[in-house]
């Protein structure tokens, strides 16, 4: 299995985030046009203990491959094993986090924390290189925070210990959200190993993802937080259509979405992640702030959905009326 190939194929895909992308958010990226997906985080040593929380993050379906199973961990032997788990599993593409800012993460070492330590980071990488026979990617950032930007020098070990290909999202640790994003650390990367680089960060839309591909020299794209509520960023010609055909493409990608969530997310969850996603999709929509607080304080899936929908049904009439307005005023215009 090339990577570059694999990579070329899919040149905007979504990016891991956790408790956001389970089955349902990998398939309506992936019918929206992101041929590579990767599962949530997958905690190695809650793997090997046999947490089932974990193990149902490793699950994924047929239609969803070729699929990345991202590791997170911080001991090389643990991170191994659990390595040759994912194999069993049935993953495609092995990645390891090393970008990950979640306090939580980083006091146990691991996610970002791992920029933290180049030699550690090559021990986890070497270990890791040993017992994977697949494509081995990493996710890593431009560094811990201001004073120890080595992104370029992580990169330089990644390659170095056999790794196949590398993520760069360019803020550091210490920023992590916040601010622009510096497109040029991910610039620095690719200049500096021969393995293939993806660039992610700031990206929202194809035009984005273009310009940071044309800027940087990256080989592909990945969106996380652009991805909220815009699944249909991953589809390349979404932005030529005009916008009635925008808004009855949405309309189709948000209802197939929920149809996702009830079929493949646990019962228990359902209701939480339906209201989450319909609360995204809502941002910008006229009412937003009102309908989320209703959606949110709705007491069922199917009661968010009937509230989502009558306050998008009446943005589409809205939109209609605004784009009306203005034919109305040249009509009453005097002739010349």
């Amino acid at each position: 299995m090339n990577i570059r190939s694999i990579l070329a194929a899919s040149p905007v895909r979504l990016a891991p985030m956790a408790d956001i992308t389970n089955i349902a958010f990998r398939l309506i990226a992936r019918e929206c046009g992101s041929r590579l997906v990767t599962t949530e985080e997958i905690d190695a040593k809650a793997l090997l203990m046999g947490s089932e929380s974990t193990r149902l993050r490793t699950l994924y379906l047929p239609q969803e491959r070729p699929i990345i199973m991202q590791l997170l961990g911080c001991e090389p032997d643990i991170l191994a094993e659990a390595a040759q788990r994912l194999q069993e599993a049935g993953a495609d593409i092995i990645d390891l986090n090393m970008g990950c800012p979640v306090p939580k993460i980083v006091k146990k070492g691991e996610g970002a924390a791992l920029m933290k330590d180049p030699l550690k980071a090559a021990e986890i990488l070497r270990s890791l290189r040993r017992v994977i026979r697949l494509p081995f990617t990493v996710k890593i950032r431009s560094g811990w925070d201001e004073k120890t930007v080595n992104a370029v020098e992580i990169a330089k070990i990644a390659e170095a210990e056999g790794v196949d290909a590398i993520a760069v999202h360019p803020r550091t640790r210490a920023q992590r959200f916040s601010g622009q994003a510096p497109w040029d650390v991910i610039t620095d990367v690719v200049r500096s190993v021969n393995i293939p680089v993806t660039g992610n960060g700031d990206v929202r839309s194809w035009a984005d993802a273009r310009r940071m591909m044309n800027e940087t020299g990256a080989v592909s794209v990945m969106i996380g937080r652009g991805a909220l509520g815009q699944p249909w960023v991953f589809d390349a010609h979404f932005e030529e259509l005009d916008e009635q055909t925008r808004w009855a493409r949405k309309y189709r990608v948000i209802k197939r979405h929920q149809e996702l969530i009830h079929a493949h997310v646990p019962e228990s969850d359902v209701d939480f992640q339906v209201k989450k996603n319909l609360v995204w999709y809502s941002k910008g929509m006229y009412g937003s702030a009102a309908l989320r607080q209703k959606i949110f304080t709705s007491k069922s899936a199917g009661e968010a959905w009937a509230l989502f929908k009558e306050g998008w049904f009446k943005a589409v009439e809205m939109q209609e009326q605004r784009e009306a307005e203005p034919q109305k005023s040249e009509a009453l215009l005097p002739a010349s």
